[in-house]
């Protein structure tokens, strides 16, 4: 087990401990195991709630540049992160934890990804942009099984994200397809974006050992230092005048929970199930998306989101399949 990034390793018999509490090598989870009942919930929360950032971006977008709109969501996150450790006297704790590491994490996770997103999406649709973030992970699949030794690949973990892909591609519908004539760095920058991320998950597991809530606020104070100078660069200082109270209401709602509570539950997933499965999120981000259209902006359900929705979930099937067998409800 890694004991770096403030915890201590006893000599005697390989302990790491941090703030009082005791971490064992075997009484962290194996990624080989099936996906619990437990687990799924988190994703599907998890999902739920990146879902929604599409909603609350599209909104505060349109009057707040992009890559501070970026900088708002994480520093905003970061901060109510460190009010929340204070508050509950953990921040001296937090504190202890070498900060450099966190670095690498925030380019991964969100400096890298964001911008290449928002860059490629200047010269393509969301449609297309979200199938090939789908893309997540197959990428997971393929860079885990290089770059670690508990989650290998198999025919059945790249069958199912390659159903799940087929899935978020038939949800956002064949219009999204014709926007393959778009320039070809726009869409190697999604996909860029999603090499990122995968990169992510893998590097992230590193912190396993780490309380999840403090992985997050060292990877979003990370980001925020890493999106300033980003965000400068790129749009200059910011004209926030005439932003209106929707936009910010948009901005809070997507620092908070999209953002803050969000990254906090993503890397207890990590924490429990690994890589992988914490990738799975990307195909349920489509499924959360429809669901919330319905629930709260009166659309309605095509024969396409069923359709796609069924692949997606005979995706996770297969997957969960590979990890060991069906779903179970242990914790």
């Amino acid at each position: 087990m890694m004991t770096g990034f403030g915890w201590r390793k006893c000599r005697s018999n390989g302990t790491s401990i941090y703030g009082g509490s005791t971490v064992t090598d075997s009484a962290l989870p194996n990624p080989a195991n099936a996906i619990s009942l437990r687990i799924w919930g988190m994703l599907f929360l998890l999902g739920a709630l990146w879902g929604g950032s599409f909603f609350f971006a599209r909104i505060a977008v349109q009057e707040i540049p992009p890559f501070w709109l970026v900088f708002f969501r994480v520093s905003i996150a970061a901060l109510t992160l460190h009010l929340y450790l204070a508050a509950r006297g953990q921040w001296t704790s937090f504190r202890a934890v070498p900060f450099l590491p966190f670095l690498g994490l925030g380019l991964l996770n969100n400096a890298i990804p964001f911008s290449l997103i928002f860059l490629g999406q200047t010269a393509i649709g969301a449609g297309l942009a979200s199938i090939l973030n789908a893309t997540t992970p197959f990428l997971t699949v393929i860079a885990a099984n290089l770059l670690t030794r508990d989650e290998k690949a198999s025919p059945l973990k790249i069958a199912g994200t390659l159903l799940g892909i087929a899935g978020a591609a038939i949800i956002v519908g064949p219009s999204a397809l014709s926007g393959l004539g778009a320039p070809l760095w726009a869409e190697v920058a999604i996909i860029g974006a999603a090499l990122s991320y995968a990169f992510a998950s893998i590097y992230a597991k590193r912190f396993k050992a780490v309380p999840p809530l403090y992985t997050a606020t060292g990877q979003l104070t990370a980001s925020t230092l890493l999106m300033l100078p980003i965000s400068l660069l790129s749009n200059g200082l910011p004209e926030l005048d005439g932003v209106s109270t929707t936009a910010w209401a948009s901005v809070l709602a997507l620092a908070l929970a999209s953002t803050a509570f969000a990254y906090t539950l993503f890397f207890r997933i990590i924490a429990e199930a690994g890589a992988t499965v914490v990738s799975l999120v990307t195909l349920l981000v489509p499924v959360s998306a429809v669901l919330l259209g319905i629930a709260f902006l009166g659309e309605s359900l095509t024969v396409n989101q069923i359709a796609g929705m069924v692949l997606i979930g005979s995706g996770l099937l297969v997957l969960n399949r590979a990890m060991g067998s069906k779903p179970s409800g242990k914790a």
